[in-house]
């Protein structure tokens, strides 16, 4: 069996590869992607790979599984922290992973499937829209403010947007605010079919349908933790999910004194985003329930 530890880079990879039947370790380096290909369909299957994670590695992943090969990606800062050598160069890294798979200390991760992390691009694809949205509602809140017309949210109600329309302005400014409306409108169209999208994933998964039975918790939010997380078997302890988000505090604690700072932020920086607007969600909401129960 072949065993290979590849470090990857956009335009190339370093691979270091061992020939279990000689034991005899070689070097080469692959140019993107036609030499790469050539060299993994040359090789005969199963052949296992191992890489740090990065990005812009797809298409090589999906090679290898056309392939028949076997392919583990692992955490790029614990594979760096296995290293005690300060020499690092491409050869030095692709032989360390190399000795990582072969001494069984390769820290191997979980990596979605090809479907799953296609619907990751929809929840991103959306989340960009949304922004894309607020920049344009900023400008014409802009606009508007600038004439004197403070509406604040009721800006975007059917009045609110004939009060903007009916600004006099200068020519410039009025084609601008034309083209600002114009793009809102096309991202509301845009993201109201995203959203349709997103829920009609959310409700193929019944993980996601459980959590959107809690408060401030949406089909954007559920889905994107269900599809972040992976198979809960993977955590013993919620305290493990909340350090996989990055949401447990840093420590530097020593000689008996306990040192705590903001959060670690290592996690998903999406994920955190939209947990973060479901707590102010459910806060809201139970606010607004305590407060029916107290009338």
């Amino acid at each position: 069996m072949l065993i290979i530890g590849c470090d990857f880079h956009p335009g190339f990879q370093q691979v270091a590869m061992l020939d279990s039947t000689t034991a005899e370790i070689s070097q080469r380096r692959l140019r993107h992607p036609e030499e790469a290909r050539a060299f993994y369909a040359a090789l005969p299957a199963p052949v296992l790979v191992g890489l740090e994670a990065c990005g812009s590695t797809q298409w090589f992943e999906q090679l290898l599984a056309e392939l028949g090969h076997e392919l583990w990606i692992g955490d790029a800062a614990q594979i760096r922290a296995l290293c005690v050598r300060r020499q690092k160069t491409d050869r030095r890294d692709a032989e360390h992973i190399l000795q990582l798979l072969l001494t069984e200390r390769f820290p191997r991760l979980w990596v979605p499937t090809p479907a799953e992390r296609d619907v990751r691009q929809l929840l991103v694809h959306r989340h960009q829209r949304v922004r894309m949205r607020t920049q344009v509602k900023n400008q014409l809140q802009a606009i508007a403010l600038n004439q004197g017309l403070q509406k604040k949210r009721q800006l975007w109600t059917q009045a609110g947007r004939a009060a903007l329309e009916a600004l006099p302005l200068l020519p410039f400014a009025a084609q601008r605010r034309q083209q600002l409306l114009a793009t809102l409108d096309r991202l509301n169209q845009e993201i109201g079919e995203l959203d349709r999208q997103v829920a009609e994933q959310a409700e193929q998964r019944p993980e996601a349908v459980r959590l959107m039975s809690h408060p401030g918790v949406g089909p954007n939010t559920a889905l994107a933790f269900v599809l972040t997380i992976g198979p809960v078997s993977r955590f013993r302890r919620a305290r493990q999910v909340a350090s996989y988000l990055g949401l447990i505090p840093r420590e530097h604690s020593s000689g008996g004194r306990q040192r705590l700072g903001g959060i670690s932020k290592q996690g998903s920086p999406f994920l955190r985003f939209l947990l973060v607007e479901a707590g102010q969600s459910a806060r809201a909401a139970i606010a607004s329930w305590h407060g029916c129960i107290a009338a």
